[in-house]
Parts: structure tokens; sequence; C-alpha cells
């Protein structure tokens, strides 16, 4: 057993002065669409952001909510793996593993971590409760670069499955996650169904082998087929930038803090339920608190290498796996994600046996709706606690 180190973030005095004389010296861009988002993040909401940022923004109060998680550091696979591990309070708690995406971090956890561990706190039944493990992936916030390239999902999911069985000792666990969490996900219940007994996702991560022997799609898989074309043509100029010359994207994001907010808030803002406005569902503390992990850790390079690694190991959109995935599988389609696929798609998929849709949510479900996924959560792992 590997050993679990305790961790917890300290941010220098002189980290916090570097960054605010760098947002004090910002140079906007000039605005090539008024105030509306349509050329991306517009300079007067940015400006705005980054006033709060340098004036308002309490780090010291958000890095004390990070650190009231119980967050540990250990070796694994030869990375050092940083991630919370928050043991339940029931009869019987059942390990879970949570898996962010991009431009996510662990912090996404941090409203479903408390109604998981200990639901009866929570106006639940302790029996649901569950022991919750959340890495940060290799590379993005407190878990550093990997040491060898090649970090793929499929390289992610192996690590995981030996934090979990190695390093913690759980024999059988279930998982869950969207973004890049789904692609992981996926790959641990089609590489280690011997360990995993579930896995839930609010978010799609593979796709079918469609042949001569597979069933016609129907006209909500073609509409679905369309708008994921669609998403790629409009939305992907982000995936193929960090997929093909990442460094030099960081090069300005990792020395500007302005570039890095512009980069990620309108993230926030296209892939959430917000009707356009982002701070109706995230307000700017929420915003800067995740941006804010990806500056001081100096992440957003090592972390779009995961777009990189992929691209050229597994081919563009190796993020989806292959084939099928024969664990049993929750998922839960949020209206407003950026792949809201229908249930016969999913089917094709995986092992279906449970399939929610919602008319409210977005890509970041664990933020935006977490009493939802909560329950999607516990109703999918009830049977399989056995």
């Amino acid at each position: 057993m590997a050993q679990l180190r305790p961790f917890r973030s300290e941010t220098r005095p002189e980290q916090l002065t570097d960054l605010r004389e760098r947002l004090a010296r910002t140079r906007l861009a000039p605005a090539l669409s008024g105030q509306d988002w349509t050329h991306g993040t517009p300079p007067g909401y940015l400006a705005e952001l980054l006033e709060y940022w340098r004036t308002e923004f309490d780090w010291g109060a958000a890095e004390e909510r990070l650190n009231a998680l119980p967050q540990f550091l250990a070796e694994v696979g030869g990375n050092t793996m940083h991630f919370v591990h928050a043991k339940g309070v029931g009869p019987r708690p059942f390990p879970l593993l949570f898996s962010h995406g991009w431009p996510g971090s662990f912090w996404e956890v941090h409203k479903i971590i408390g109604p998981l561990a200990d639901p009866a706190a929570h106006g639940g039944d302790p029996a649901d409760a569950f022991d919750v493990v959340a890495p940060s992936l290799p590379g993005y916030g407190f878990s550093p670069h990997p040491v060898t390239p090649g970090m793929t999902p499929t390289a992610m999911a192996t690590l995981f499955n030996q934090l979990m069985t190695e390093v913690l000792g759980y024999s059988r666990y279930g998982a869950q996650g969207g973004d890049w969490g789904a692609q992981i996900t996926s790959r641990l219940g089609r590489d280690h169904g011997d360990t995993v007994a579930g896995i839930h996702l609010n978010l799609i991560g593979a796709t079918p082998v469609l042949d001569e022997n597979s069933a016609p799609l129907s006209p909500a898989e073609e509409a679905f087929v369309a708008k994921t074309e669609e998403f790629f043509s409009e939305e992907g100029g982000y995936a193929q930038i960090q997929g093909t010359r990442p460094s030099t994207l960081a090069a300005g994001l990792s020395d500007s803090p302005a570039g890095l907010a512009a980069w990620i808030v309108e993230k926030f803002r296209a892939w959430s339920d917000c009707g356009g406005d982002v701070e109706s569902v995230f307000s700017k503390d929420e915003l800067l608190t995740d941006i804010t992990l990806y500056w001081l850790t100096n992440s957003i390079a090592t972390s779009t290498g995961l777009y990189y690694e992929t691209m050229h190991t597994e081919g563009m959109l190796g993020r989806f796996v292959p084939g099928y995935v024969d664990v049993p599988t929750g998922f839960a389609s949020f209206a407003k994600d950026n792949f809201t696929p229908p249930e016969e798609w999913v089917r094709r998929c995986y092992r279906l046996t449970r399939f929610t849709e919602f008319d409210r949510g977005g890509h970041f479900a664990a933020l935006e709706r977490p009493e939802e996924l909560v329950t999607e959560i516990r109703e999918l792992f009830r049977p399989l606690r056995a």
C-alpha cells in the first residue's frame, strides 16, 4: 500500500502580489462585437471580472474552502497524484471515484461531496453513503505534470484504477464523470470491469461500432450525429488548438491572467445552462476559484497536454471509446450539455441500466445541478453495492 501524504494548499503572499500587479497592467483587446459574445469573451465583461479578481476576490477564503476537503498526495504508477478522499458516514459506504474534466478541477466535487459521503446530514439515507475519491487529473491543479508522455484517458483510467485498488485498497468501486471524466470513466468500465461495479456519466464517453449488422439509426440518432458535428464545427476550435499547439497557446495563458480568465470563462458560459448570462449560474467567486487554481499552479499548459496526447496517440476523437462498455451504466442527460444523445444511442455504447433526461442543466452538472446528480448516482449504485 502506497503511503498517503495529507495535503493543504498554501499560497505565498508574493504569488498574490504578482497576480494583482499583472491584473493592474492588463491591456485589453479592442471589442470586435460590442458587448456580446459572438467572437468570444468580450473585453467589457472581461474588464469587470478582472477588476473584481484584483480588488475584491478573496483567494484566502476560497483556499480555506478548498482545504476543508480531505486531500492527499500519493505516488501512483510513478506519478504524484493529488486527490480528495472523503470517508462515508453510514453502515457500509461504497467507494466512488469522481473524475473531472477541462476547464474544471477537483473543486467541482465540493457541492456533491457532502450529500454523497454523509447523506443523513443532508436529509438522505445513511445506507446510501459513499467513500468519495476525487483526483486532480495528471497535469491539472495540484497533480503535477505526468513524468512520461502518452497520458491519455486510457492511461489515466489505469492510474485511477491503481489509485483505488493498490493505494486505497478497494477491491470494488463505482465511477462517475463528465467531460474528460466521462472518457476516463468509460475506459474504466471497458478495461477494468473486474473492479468497477458500474459507471455513471453525464456526458457520452463512447461511440458505437456501426456495421452492416447494426440497426439503422433512428431519426433522433441522426439528429444527434448532426448536432455533434455542428458542435465540433462551431465550438471545437479550442480542442484543435490544444490538441496541436498547446505550448504556443499556453505561452500567453501562463503569462497573462487576463488571457487565462478569458479562455476559461468563455467555456463556462458557452457550455452551461445560463441563457447567455454566465453569472446567473456561477458567481464571480466560483469562476475565479477555478481560474485562480489554474493560475497559481501554472497548470494550463499541462492540462491542455491531455488534448495533444489524446489526438496524437488515440486520434482526434480518441476521446470517445470505440465499441461497447459492458458494465452497468447510468446516464444523466442535461438539456444544455454539449452532447445530448438519445437513449437508443447510449444503449449502443453501454450496458445501460438507468437513463434520465433533465430539462435544465448543462455541462458542469456537479456545479449546476448537484441535487439531481446526487440522486442519479444514489439510484444507480443502490443495487450494485452488494
